[in-house]
C-alpha cells in the first residue's frame, strides 16, 4: 500500500477524485432533488458528440465537448421551459443524436487511432496536472454559486411558482442549472467517463437523501461517499488491474446498498421501540 501511494500519477488521481467528488456531490444532489437524473444522463452521453467534433476538426477535446454540452444543456433547458410534456422524447433524441455523431465524427478522422473508450468509461489513473487545475478551478465556482446563491436556489428547487412572484427569475436560474450540469460532467468525464457519470451524480445524493435534512449536508455527505468510493476503487483497480471507472461504480453501489439497508434496518427497529 505504500509503495502504491509513491507513485505521482496516483497523487494526481486522488486530487483528481477529490475535486470530481466535490463537483459530483454538489451537481448530484441538484440533479437528484430536482428529479433530473434522466436529463442529466442526457447531457451526460451527447458530450461524446464534442469529442467527436473536437477530433474531427483538430480542436482541443476539453473546448470542443464543453461548447457541445453547453449548447445541449441550453436547447434541453428551453425545451423544459416551453415543452415540458415531451421532453423526455427531445432528451432520448439528443442523447442517441450526440453518441451517433461522436462515432461517425471519429471513425471519419484520418490516421486518428487514439483509444476513446477512455472517454466512454474514465481513466482516472491519467488525470493530469492541467485536468486537477481545471477541476479545481470549476470546484471553488461552484462553491461559491451555492454559498450566495442558495436561498435562490431552494426556494426555486421548492416552490417555482412562489419564487417566480418573489422577484426571482427562475427561468435563468434552470438555465444556469443545465449549464452547471453540462460543465460538471465535462471535467468528471476523466474519473468515470460518460457512460459512469451518471452513477456518480445519482447514487451518492439519493443515499445522502435519505440520511440528510437539507441541502447543505446532503452535498457534504454525497461528495464523502464520492470520494470514499474514488478512493478504494482506485486501489481495486490497481491491485487487480481493473478498469478504474468500472471499479469506482462497483464500489459506490456497494457502499450504497450497505448505506440503505443499514437506513431500512434502523427504520423498522425505531418502529418496534
Amino acid at each position: 500500500m505504500i509503495d502504491l501511494l509513491s507513485y505521482s500519477f496516483i497523487h494526481n488521481a486522488i486530487i483528481g477524485s477529490f475535486f470530481t467528488s466535490v463537483i459530483c456531490g454538489i451537481i448530484g444532489t441538484l440533479v437528484v432533488a430536482n428529479r433530473i437524473v434522466f436529463l442529466a444522463g442526457g447531457i451526460a452521453h451527447s458530450v461524446y458528440g464534442g469529442v467527436g467534433i473536437s477530433v474531427f476538426f483538430g480542436l482541443p477535446i476539453l473546448l470542443g465537448s464543453t461548447l457541445f454540452s453547453v449548447i445541449c444543456a441550453l436547447i434541453l433547458s428551453y425545451m423544459l421551459l416551453r415543452s415540458k410534456e415531451r421532453i423526455d422524447s427531445i432528451i432520448g433524441s439528443l442523447w442517441a443524436f450526440g453518441m451517433a455523431l461522436g462515432i461517425i465524427l471519429v471513425e471519419l478522422t484520418p490516421g486518428y487511432s487514439k483509444d476513446f473508450m477512455s472517454f466512454l468509461f474514465g481513466s482516472i489513473l491519467s488525470i493530469g496536472l492541467h485536468d486537477i487545475y481545471y477541476m479545481s478551478s470549476f470546484s471553488v465556482c461552484l462553491v461559491l454559486f451555492i454559498f450566495l446563491f442558495y436561498k435562490a436556489i431552494i426556494a426555486v428547487m421548492y416552490d417555482s411558482d412562489f419564487a417566480y412572484l418573489r422577484g426571482i427569475n427562475t427561468n435563468l436560474f434552470s438555465t444556469i442549472l443545465m449549464v452547471l450540469i453540462a460543465l460538471g460532467i465535462v471535467l468528471s468525464m476523466q474519473s468515470v467517463g460518460i457512460i459512469l457519470i451518471v452513477a456518480l451524480l445519482s447514487i451518492p445524493a439519493y443515499i445522502s437523501e435519505l440520511f440528510c435534512k437539507n441541502l447543505y449536508t446532503m452535498m457534504l455527505l454525497s461528495s464523502v461517499i464520492s470520494f470514499i468510493s474514488s478512493i478504494l476503487g482506485i486501489v481495486l483497480a490497481y491491485f487487480y488491474n481493473l478498469q478504474a471507472g468500472s471499479s469506482i461504480v462497483l464500489v459506490l453501489s456497494i457502499i450504497s446498498a450497505i448505506m440503505f439497508l443499514s437506513k431500512y434496518v434502523y427504520s423498522k427497529l425505531i418502529q418496534r421501540v
